[in-house]
């Protein structure tokens, strides 16, 4: 049996970890990229091939923002895995600040992280995909990317770039029959959010319409459904899977 290949970027923890999992049973090979949570990755990547019908996990560590260091990364996976089908560029940071206390350095690492890597990817993605004429590529964004956060003006700004990017990158890859979507996940029960006080996690719910916090496993079905077959027909949109906050 021959098994696709997907990698996910930020893959160690959180939604990343999720998707990894929804992924691997969905019969993807699945390369795990890590910056500096090695053991969580390696972890997951064991747990994941001792219950393996055929396909492999790797873990494999890569500062994403650096070319050098993705271009290492796609010959890694490629030499162990094959290329890359389906890309998941998940990798991301938040930070809530005033826009007035906001350093250029901080700025520049938002958008290294939340912006950069995703350009590195895909490019280092596509050559293949296009030669093949098939392949897909999914992008995390925020609701925040949306609508805006106060309080988080680099990060809001990163997550709509990451969503202007999909929409100009799926109609210039779609004549190689290559889909590019993005999810926009609200308020996800992750470690990003786990600095939150308790009292604003209920502020949060209670603005939610469907009255509940979401699950990295919620985000994860989209992705898995976009990675699917039942999705190549859908290129260049945005899911919101924000239990009705943002409409």
């Amino acid at each position: 049996m021959i098994y696709p290949t997907a990698l996910v970027t930020g893959g160690s923890r959180g939604i990343g970890k999720a998707i990894v999992r929804q992924l691997f049973e969905q019969g993807y090979h699945v390369a795990i990229n890590y910056f500096r949570s090695e053991a969580c990755a390696v972890e997951l990547a064991a747990e994941l091939n001792r219950n393996s019908p055929g396909n492999q996990a790797i873990a494999i560590c890569a500062d994403v923002s650096d070319a050098s260091q993705v271009e290492i990364m796609f010959e890694e996976i490629k030499k162990h895995l094959g290329s890359v089908a389906l890309l998941v560029n998940n990798t991301g940071i938040s930070q809530q600040k005033l826009l007035t206390d906001i350093t250029e350095g901080e700025w520049d690492t938002m958008f290294s992280v939340n912006v950069k890597s995703m350009f590195l990817c895909s490019r280092q993605a596509l050559p293949d995909m296009i030669r093949r004429k098939q392949g897909k590529i999914i992008n995390i964004s925020s609701m925040w990317g949306q609508t805006g956060a106060s309080c988080e003006v680099h990060y809001s700004a990163s997550k709509a770039a990451v969503i202007g990017f999909t929409k100009a990158l799926a109609k210039e890859v779609g004549p190689s029959h290559i889909q590019v979507n993005c999810i926009a996940p609200g308020v996800i029960q992750t470690a990003m959010n786990s600095r939150l006080s308790k009292h604003t996690m209920e502020q949060l719910k209670e603005e939610t319409p469907l009255g509940v916090i979401g699950t990295t496993e919620d985000v994860a079905r989209m992705a898995g459904f976009l990675a699917s077959d039942a999705a190549n027909f859908i290129t260049g949109q945005v899911f919101g899977v924000n239990g009705g906050m943002v409409i």
